[in-house]
């Protein structure tokens, strides 16, 4: 919760400096809100991606029993 109010402040801050100073936002605010939602969604779709192509839990599971497995039979009954 803090964070929030820490760019809270600070963006109220700078649009008082702004004011006084009568300069105009670098975008108009429509845009910048759609353009930070923009990067927050490219944030949150790699982990998605990424999650879409790994392998289910189970699978992994069952893949090392196999290796685990592969790997005595390899080694011989002495082993």
């Amino acid at each position: 919760m803090r964070p929030y109010l820490i760019s809270l402040a600070i963006g109220i801050g700078v649009g008082l400096i702004y004011g006084v100073l009568k300069v105009r936002s670098p975008a108009p605010p429509t845009i910048a809100l759609v353009g930070l939602l923009g990067m927050l969604l490219g944030e949150q779709a790699v982990p998605m991606v990424r999650g879409l192509f790994a392998p289910a839990p189970q699978a992994r599971a069952a893949d090392d029993t196999a290796r685990a497995r592969a790997a005595d039979d390899a080694a011989g009954p002495d082993a």
